[in-house]
């Protein structure tokens, strides 16, 4: 009985932020581990059903870089990287649409399907969702040519709309075209951002391989984005996680009310974060 009691309070407790939340927009960037563990996957897929079951309008932008890893393997093709950035040429750029909308794409849609949730998978490149210019790397004026990598230049949510207003989750790969018709490779976090400011997203959550943003060797549950600049100039953010905070700095700065760095690792960690009074991972507000 005891037992019982307990889940009927973790059910309560989840009332208030679901009538917070109905009919508002999440938009979680799905990659790391929980991409590749198959309890995970399935923890998941459960959490974005049930997000769209209460009435919420989740939508999922993913990644897929170790796939797209392996298949380059197997087929011979070396992968190069420039400061975290895949090189990618023509045959490559093949290679990822093929495993980032024909495989990862479905798989995730799929396991929604198994998990009683009705979703339907596209990329970038469909309705015209999301247009893209060539991006180059370098500092100083330097501009080095990695191939068919993408920035977004602009995003239209039509697409999303539709499949919302129809009660679909959609479930999107990180793939863009020019405006001249050229494919192109795009950062997940970055489209995840940029797609939750074009919606004006209630939330923006990242899934990471980590608890979340470290500060002092501690994790910090909330920061400012004035305290994220501050301790990048420290040097305190750093890595791979400069990008990450700055997609969510970017995201809050343009109408997205808060943008969450969360542990993918842990089971449920999306309804940890939007469902529980302490949440998980770290929040960045205005």
């Amino acid at each position: 009985m005891q037992k019982n009691i307990e889940k009927i309070n973790t059910l309560l407790e989840s009332f208030p932020y679901i009538r917070e939340f109905i009919g508002k927009t999440v938009v979680i960037k799905y990659g790391g581990n929980a991409m590749i563990d198959e309890n995970l996957k399935r923890s998941f897929a459960k959490d974005v059903a049930m997000l769209k079951l209460v009435g919420i309008n989740p939508v999922v932008v993913h990644g897929g870089g170790p796939q797209i890893g392996k298949l380059l393997e197997q087929v011979g093709k070396k992968t190069e990287f420039v400061d975290g950035l895949r090189v990618t040429d023509s045959e490559t750029m093949d290679i990822v649409e093929m495993v980032l909308v024909g495989k990862v794409n479905k798989e995730i849609v799929n396991n929604i399907h198994i998990a009683g949730g009705n979703s339907v998978g596209i990329s970038g490149k469909d309705g015209g969702l999301i247009v893209a210019d060539k991006k180059y790397h370098g500092k100083n004026n330097e501009k080095i040519d990695i191939g068919q990598v993408g920035a977004v230049k602009k995003v239209n949510p039509g697409i999303i709309r539709i499949l919302e207003r129809d009660r679909y989750i959609p479930v999107i790969a990180p793939i863009g075209a020019g405006e001249d018709g050229q494919t192109y490779n795009i950062n997940a976090d970055t489209a995840a951002g940029k797609i939750a400011e074009a919606l004006g997203a209630e939330k923006l959550i990242l899934l990471t391989d980590i608890s979340g943003v470290m500060i002092e060797g501690k994790l910090a549950s909330t920061m400012t984005t004035e305290e994220v600049a501050k301790n990048i100039e420290s040097g305190e953010i750093n890595g791979g996680m400069i990008p990450k905070v700055n997609c969510c700095v970017e995201a809050v700065a343009s109408g997205v009310q808060k943008a969450h760095i969360i542990d993918g690792r842990l089971e449920h960690a999306v309804l940890l974060e939007i469902f529980t009074d302490s949440g998980i991972g770290t929040e960045i507000v205005l």
